[in-house]
């Protein structure tokens, strides 16, 4: 499988179909491309799709020095111009949304139309702080082990979803996936729990915007969606019931739908 070579990091990605749009993927925090393996198969009949590893997370390089927010925006500015060359309809899923917006606000040639999935403009709330620092604390010595794992999921899924026998299988698939994270994880978890906000810079977005909430999501909860909402003019918001903070594993279809249709417009 591909990796492309940056300026300053070389990123893994998988690029599906060849349609005349792009459709560019961007995962969120303690995830990878693989994520939204149900979204590529769906829109590869029409479209081309690339989805991409953030720098330190998946099968991406781990470099040297701290990440943020700016730097992962610019890898995303790289990899559009090398793989595309024109502009994308850009979907990022909560840590991937925070670099949607900056993209979006900082670079509007390169993004045609943006699709937000369970994210926030705001600095992450204090009072998740203590915990999130405790759990990377431990990540930093031991790795991700089961009772660290099992707490995220609780973070990154609805607990209807979590509760529900059905899914079983893939609830065992996911909590592999996260174990499977190097130590090296903390210093993407350290860019978001101190990234900075940009409210007010996300109401300089101008291109078509779609956000995306779960009604079940305790990591970005709804509210913070609406705020986005609000603040991007003529942005349109849904809300997905039964859907926590990984709502493209949890209603594969639904988010398939919604991603198609806002694309189709274009």
């Amino acid at each position: 499988m591909p990796h492309i070579q940056l300026n300053t990091t070389k990123l893994f990605y998988i690029k599906e179909g060849e349609g005349k749009e792009v459709v560019v993927f961007s995962h969120g925090l303690l995830w990878s491309h693989k994520m939204f393996q149900s979204q590529v198969d769906f829109l590869k009949q029409n479209y081309t799709v690339i989805a991409y590893d953030h720098r330190g997370q998946g099968q991406s390089e781990v470099t040297d020095g701290p990440i943020d927010m700016d730097l992962l925006t610019l890898d995303a500015v790289e990899l559009i111009d090398i793989l595309v060359g024109k502009p994308v309809h850009f979907v990022g899923l909560s840590m991937g949304g925070f670099v949607g917006m900056r993209l979006a606000a900082r670079f509007p040639e390169k993004v045609k139309s943006l699709a937000l999935l369970e994210t926030s403009a705001s600095p992450e709330p204090v009072e998740n702080l203590p915990k999130y620092k405790f759990l990377n604390g431990i990540v930093k010595w031991f790795g991700i082990i089961p009772t660290v794992a099992g707490s995220v999921m609780k973070i990154m899924f609805a607990q209807s979803w979590l509760e529900n026998p059905k899914n079983a299988d893939s609830y065992k698939k996911w909590m592999k996936e996260l174990q499977s994270n190097k130590k090296s994880i903390t210093k993407s978890v350290e860019a978001v729990i101190h990234r900075k906000g940009i409210e007010e810079e996300i109401r300089n977005i101008k291109c078509p915007t779609m956000i995306v909430v779960g009604d079940e999501d305790v990591a970005t909860k709804p509210e913070k969606a609406k705020f986005i909402q609000m603040s991007i003019p003529n942005a349109v918001l849904h809300m997905v019931p039964g859907a926590g903070h990984s709502s493209c594993i949890e209603k594969p279809d639904e988010i398939n739908r919604l991603i198609g249709d806002w694309i189709r417009q274009f």
